[in-house]
């Protein structure tokens, strides 16, 4: 690295956009990517889709066992 940068051409919030929504990329294993990818298909979804459902049914069964604890 440098000591120092120049800045002093720099245009502040040049690439800031304010409706701008960041997304963690998730990676599934071989195994699960093939299945994923394989039930996606045949139900004419994308990928994102179909692992969403799941981690939502997921979800609502995890609340559902805490609620009856």
């Amino acid at each position: 690295m440098k000591a120092d940068y120049d800045f002093s051409k720099g245009e502040r919030g040049k690439f800031y956009h304010p409706d701008a929504v960041f997304s963690f990329p998730i990676y599934l294993e071989p195994d699960v990517n093939e299945v994923m990818n394989k039930l996606a298909n045949e139900k004419g979804v994308e990928v994102e889709i179909l692992v969403n459902e799941w981690l939502r049914a997921n979800i609502k069964l995890i609340e559902s066992v805490r609620r009856t604890n």
